[in-house]
C-alpha cells in the first residue's frame, strides 16, 4: 500500500484528494501548513508527497528545500499559478514533478503511479530494502527509520540485512554464526543473542513487541513478512 502525504491549506482540495486516493487503496495523511508538513515527513516514511506552493508558516519551496536535507521522498508541487518561474523554482528546490490547479484527479493518480514506478526501479538498482519506516541502503551500509539515521555495527547491519532480505525464513543461532561470523569464528550462540538484543534496542520502539526482528522460541530469529 502506497502512503501519500497531501499538503494544502485548502481543506476542500485535501478532502477531495484524500477521498480519491483512498479509493485506489492508498493510505493518505494530510497537513495544512508548511511546518506541519516538514514535521510529518521527518516522522513518517512516505512514498510520495503532494505539496502545494502557497502555504502558511512555510511555503512549498521552503518545505521542499528543507525536506531535501534529510530525505529523497518524491515530491509533486501543486499550485494555482501557471507561471513558468514557479515551475522552475519548484524543480530547483528538489521537486520531482509539477501540476497546475485546477487539475484532473485521474492525472494526479497517473503522475503518482509513474513516479512510484521510477523510484521503485531506482531503489532496486541501488540495492535498497524498505520495510515500514525503515530504509536500508545496502551499498552505503546506512539504515534510517522515519528519516533518522540509526548507527549499527557491521555485524548488526549484516544480521538485519539477512533477516529483512529473507522474510519468514527462520535462522537458528548456528545459521547466523556461519553466515555472519563465518564457520571458523570462535563466537558462540550467546554472541548472536547479544547482537540481536542490541540491534533491537536500536531499531524497535518496543523490543518486546518488535516490528522488524522476531523470535521463534526454541528455533531462532526471523523477519515477519
Amino acid at each position: 500500500m502506497m502512503r501519500i502525504l497531501v499538503v494544502d491549506d485548502e481543506k476542500l482540495i485535501v478532502k477531495g484528494l484524500k477521498f480519491a486516493l483512498e479509493q485506489d487503496g492508498m493510505e493518505v495523511d494530510c497537513a495544512y501548513d508548511g511546518e506541519e508538513a516538514v514535521n510529518m515527513i521527518r516522522v513518517h516514511e512516505y512514498d510520495i508527497v503532494l505539496l502545494d506552493v502557497m502555504l502558511p508558516k512555510k511555503d512549498g519551496f521552503e518545505v521542499c528545500s528543507e525536506v531535501r536535507e534529510f530525505t529523497d521522498v518524491p515530491i509533486i508541487m501543486l499550485t494555482a499559478k501557471g507561471d513558468d518561474m514557479d515551475k522552475i523554482s519548484g524543480l530547483e528546490t528538489g521537486a520531482d514533478d509539477y501540476m497546475t490547479k485546477p487539475f484532473n484527479v485521474l492525472e494526479v493518480k497517473a503522475r503518482i503511479k509513474a513516479i512510484c514506478r521510477r523510484t521503485a526501479s531506482k531503489s532496486s538498482a541501488k540495492n535498497v530494502i524498505i520495510c515500514k519506516e525503515l530504509k536500508m541502503d545496502c551499498d552505503d551500509r546506512r539504515v534510517t527509520i522515519a528519516g533518522q539515521e540509526i548507527k549499527l555495527t557491521s555485524k548488526e547491519f549484516d544480521i538485519l540485512k539477512l533477516l529483512l532480505g529473507n522474510p519468514d525464513r527462520i535462522y537458528t543461532r548456528e545459521d547466523l554464526l556461519k553466515k555472519i561470523w563465518g564457520g571458523d569464528s570462535p563466537a558462540d550462540a550467546r554472541t548472536v543473542d547479544v547482537h540481536v538484543r542490541r540491534l533491537r534496542e536500536k531499531i524497535e520502539n518496543n523490543p518486546t513487541e518488535p516490528e522488524y526482528v522476531f523470535t521463534k522460541w526454541g528455533l531462532g530469529y526471523y523477519h515477519k513478512k
